[in-house]
């Protein structure tokens, strides 16, 4: 039961970030004449409500993890969530031990730049207050937590982590040889 409740919030985290990676997340990289009009006001309110820079004119290091998520990780959001969705897919383990080692690791720069990066005030606003970094983390959190629930699944869940039957089966017929 435990496993599948996870499973359901793995779903539920690939399948929002299909039209977040699309809709907001490319705005970074993309010229602004590519989105409609309400989303570039969805993503200027965003970075003036929580001010997020990084967002409305970002340095070359965030744009490099933006162009991972938008090539790498992209493709990777429909077959997770299809195999979260399913449920018991063994064959996820892997990919999903990638995916969330990369993400997990691009996320310890982002959150250290929000802690402690000296924002300016203008042209887009940063966080200049302890409560204004903490709430901008507090967007970015998920992102380091959910890929590393992920992680810690992958690797410790008897559903995912047992071995296969044709795994034992090639490792008796070494022995015979």
């Amino acid at each position: 039961m435990a496993i599948r409740v996870l499973e359901i919030i793995f779903f539920l985290y690939f399948a929002s970030h299909i039209p977040i990676t699309l809709f907001i997340d490319l705005q970074a990289l993309l010229p602004g004449h590519v989105f409609p009009q309400p989303l570039r006001d969805l993503l200027k309110w965003y970075a003036a409500e929580f001010k997020d820079p990084m967002m409305m004119d970002p340095p070359h290091w965030f744009k490099s993890f933006i162009y991972c998520e938008a090539v790498l990780q992209m493709p990777f959001f429909p077959v997770a969530a299809y195999a979260f969705l399913k449920g018991g897919c063994k064959w996820i383990r892997t990919p999903a031990i990638v995916y969330s080692a990369h993400v997990a690791t691009t996320l310890v720069p982002i959150l250290g730049h929000i802690l402690f990066y000296p924002f300016p005030v203008e042209p887009h606003p940063g966080p200049q207050t302890l409560e204004e970094r903490m709430r901008l983390v507090s967007i970015y959190a998920p992102y380091l937590l959910v890929p590393l629930l992920l992680l810690l699944t992958m690797l410790l869940s008897s559903t995912y982590n047992s071995p296969s039957k044709s795994g034992n089966t090639s490792a008796k017929k070494k022995k015979k040889k």
